[in-house]
């Protein structure tokens, strides 16, 4: 189990607004309730406009007078591990009384912004936004900590300003090398949207008993003549074990709609920097509270602990190669953790198609959709191809040399047959070259 400490950011420079209305970072505790406690919102003390966090110094800022504040943190919060089994039983117990909130795609919340006075109308798994009418950041009140939820225990806050990722996507795209030369030159066109995805990360200590079967090689002689050649057979010997071994904050993301191969690609999270959850981190974020409920979750954390585990039953046979016949593996100290972590997000299109692009905002990996230029792999295949066959044609020409003579670049140049028929030549004094002897 990883200790969570405090927050170190990648750049201590000021970053340009992530909203038209500016982006700066730090607040204390609770902001202002709006909508009957349904609304959240960080004003200013000093001018009453909303804070948003800032990247660069790590606080909530006003885009208009500077007024910062610090995150405010309770000195004795931590992140601490939830016991996987006991949570299930409350869930279990929440749906039978029908106070269990369970995640509807349909499910929609109009929040008043405070500061227009609009309506902000929130749907599905978003629980954090802007105000569409004056770009106020908002959130759902107790969204993320609400009783009849799981709440969020930690979160890892925007370490990687959006000019960097913008920067940092830039080269990705030159060095697409197989990408259309358009889209090479052209970039990227869209815009960034700094969004908080929900996580769920499990420890466990597997008891894992196996039973399989090591092979290991040897060879025989076989055939005569011309036919005789080696064959590779393999004697078999059974392997059984067991060992343990403790998987620690094994990664599932928790909501739907995004490429599962990009997000993955994301990782790793630099966790150690997780802080305790507080609101004020997601002023001026988008956020999403889970869509893959805790025990779906544990279905594909075990699936790549069983992955793991494969790995491990097969180098502990051993030998040239294996045959696993069974693995029991038992799940002790089961825990978990429920995550915001931060991505830059961006949708874009080329030649009306749509891709997608995510940047882990914490560490910057960027995964993503490209363009593919079927010109430039076809030319590749070609051009791969050649070398192929010159090179198979050279090692050809090179088997046929005899130790006497060398056939030089395959043109029939056999340096043994000229030097055998080839007169000798002197020189006279006067210039003129004639032959001595002549071969008969």
């Amino acid at each position: 189990m990883r200790s969570m400490s405090t927050i170190s950011p990648r750049s201590a420079e000021s970053t340009p607004p992530l909203f038209d209305s500016g982006a700066s970072g730090s607040t204390e505790t609770a902001g202002s309730r709006t909508d009957q406690s349904r609304g959240h919102t960080f004003p200013c003390d000093g001018c009453g406009a909303d804070l948003v966090f800032h990247i660069g110094q790590q606080k909530l800022k006003c885009p208009y007078c500077g007024f910062e504040k610090e995150i405010a943190l309770d000195e004795e919060a931590a992140i601490v591990e939830q016991d996987f089994h006991a949570i299930l039983q409350r869930v279990a117990e929440q749906r039978r009384d029908g106070t269990y909130e369970a995640h509807r795609e349909d499910a929609q919340k109009e929040v008043r912004c405070d500061g227009c006075g609009g309506t902000v109308l929130f749907t599905g798994s978003l629980t954090s936004s802007e105000c569409p009418y004056c770009g106020s950041p908002i959130q759902i009140e107790d969204a993320h900590t609400a009783e009849s939820r799981i709440p969020v225990d930690g979160v890892l806050g925007f370490l990687v300003a959006e000019h960097i990722a913008k920067k940092d996507l830039a080269e990705w795209v030159r060095s697409r090398w197989f990408a259309p030369t358009e889209f090479r030159k052209r970039g990227v066109q869209g815009r960034f949207n700094g969004v908080y995805l929900p996580y769920w990360t499990f420890d466990s200590l597997t008891l894992t008993r196996y039973r399989g079967e090591r092979g290991e090689h040897y060879y025989v002689t076989v055939g005569t003549g011309k036919n005789q050649r080696q064959e590779r057979r393999t004697r078999w010997y059974p392997a059984s074990g067991t060992f343990q071994r403790f998987f620690d904050d094994v990664l599932v993301t928790a909501c739907r709609g995004l490429n599962g191969k990009l997000v993955r690609g994301l990782e790793p999270w630099p966790l150690d920097k997780c802080l305790p959850f507080n609101r004020e981190m997601l002023a001026g974020y988008l956020a999403r509270t889970y869509e893959v409920e805790l025990d779906g979750g544990f279905v594909e954390a075990r699936r790549r602990i069983d992955e793991a585990l494969r790995e491990d039953v097969g180098a502990r046979i051993g030998g040239d190669t294996q045959r696993i016949h069974s693995i029991d593996t038992r799940h002790d100290a089961l825990t978990f953790k429920h995550l915001l972590l931060p991505v830059w997000l961006l949708a874009y299109r080329f030649h009306d198609k749509p891709y997608q692009v995510l940047v882990n905002a914490a560490t910057g990996e960027i995964q993503g959709e490209r363009p593919w230029s079927w010109v430039k792999i076809a030319l590749a295949v070609l051009a791969a191809l050649a070398v192929a066959g010159g090179l198979a044609w050279f090692f050809h020409a090179r088997s046929q040399v005899s130790p006497h003579a060398f056939q030089l670049d395959g043109l029939g140049l056999d340096f043994h047959h000229l030097r055998e028929n080839t007169p000798t030549i002197a020189v006279l004094p006067d210039g003129r070259d004639t032959p001595l002897s002549t071969p008969c």
